[in-house]
């Protein structure tokens, strides 16, 4: 599904100086490379500050716990997305009110956001789900109008731009309260190992995020609140500098594989191409489309026979998930995302591949259904 060998091999004199330099100092634990990361983060994002951390739901566990959500309170998250997003509210002691989401573009579905707004409501969890963004404008105004807090799930999306009706640009994670995100090896931006972080414009906001994952102190051995030990390890953030600066071009050779399997299915009818939000660009962190009048499974089972990966994410909606069954939802409860789960398939997408290979994976598809 990705290939990071050929990827590190394009950038291999960069990132083992990158790494040496760690060595030789000795800094391994919020070393000068972290600060350096951090600050060309926001430079690129446009995010006035950013936080790095451990990993990803780390993150998103900090964020709530900035923004003082009590237990038993209720966060509303879309219930097609990865577990993570869910993990965080049911461990604070939050209840997640699940949403459907939008057949076309995955997003959570925004007149099901309104039906959901209730008294015990403190925050929304909009997840960017497969490279592109939800409709932040229509979700930002519903929140404002609810007093809501908003946490961008940005963990699939960084670098993907949305366009507000007024002209303005935000890119992910920027636009809510806090936004998260992870840099797992696979991502987009990715690390060699685990890492993530936060991004907020709220200079309070940031000082809490920043002052929870140091074990709640801002002075060493000063501690002001409970909080968790999350940090981004120097040699990790060292790696990430030195991929950050080429993260436009692995946004643009994502496209261009998008673009020709786009091509290739557009008019294909037992594959539904994804469909691109108007208002966002794509990063394409997953080029995932929906099988229909065939067996997502025996195509999936086909290519692996032909040596083609592809992945189902994800196979179960998260409120029919054993671990989250207690919350009440139901089968039926939300009919968009249980189908998406019996029909979506994601193909293998990743900055280095060779237009040949692209080309056996096509053909490999097109083979399955004219046996």
């Amino acid at each position: 599904m990705v290939d990071l060998g050929s990827q590190y091999s394009q950038i291999k004199i960069e990132v083992d100086e990158a790494i040496q330099q760690v060595l030789t100092t000795t800094a391994f634990i919020n070393g000068p490379q972290v600060k350096e990361f951090s600050d060309s983060l926001a430079t690129y994002t446009g995010a006035r500050y950013v936080i790095p951390c451990a990993n990803g739901t780390d993150a998103l566990q900090i964020a709530m716990m900035a923004l003082d959500f009590q237990p038993g309170q209720e966060v509303i998250v879309p219930t097609f997305t990865y577990v993570a997003t869910v993990e965080v509210i049911a461990l604070l002691g939050l209840k997640p009110k699940f949403i459907d989401v939008l057949p076309g573009t995955f997003e959570l579905n925004p007149q099901e956001l309104e039906k959901a707004i209730g008294p015990n409501v403190v925050g929304i969890v909009p997840v960017h789900l497969y490279g592109q963004c939800s409709n932040m404008e229509f979700i930002l105004e519903i929140a404002r109008k609810n007093g809501l807090k908003v946490i961008e799930d940005t963990a699939q999306a960084i670098g993907a731009e949305y366009a507000f009706s007024d002209g303005r640009k935000m890119q992910a994670g920027t636009m809510g309260d806090v936004g998260t995100t992870s840099f797992f090896p696979s991502k987009n931006l990715g690390c060699y190992g685990d890492g993530g972080a936060m991004f907020t414009n709220d200079p309070d906001l940031a000082e809490k995020l920043r002052m929870i994952a140091n074990h709640g102190q801002k002075r060493k051995y000063h501690h002001d609140s409970i909080g968790v030990n999350s940090r981004l390890d120097t040699i990790q953030a060292a790696i990430l500098n030195v991929k950050l600066k080429h993260l436009d071009r692995y946004s643009a050779s994502r496209n261009q594989v998008a673009d020709r399997y786009d091509e290739a299915f557009r008019n294909h009818p037992n594959i539904q191409i994804p469909e691109r939000a108007s208002n966002s660009t794509h990063v394409f962190h997953q080029y995932t489309v929906k099988i229909q009048g065939a067996s997502r499974d025996g195509l999936k089972d086909y290519l692996q026979e032909k040596g083609v990966p592809s992945m189902v994410y994800y196979p179960v909606p998260l409120h029919l998930q054993k671990a989250y069954l207690a919350f009440g939802y139901k089968t039926g409860s939300f009919p968009v995302a249980e189908q998406l789960c019996e029909q979506v398939l994601s193909f293998p997408i990743h900055t280095e591949m060779l237009k040949e290979d692209q080309e056996y994976i096509i053909q490999s598809i097109i083979s399955y259904f004219s046996k």
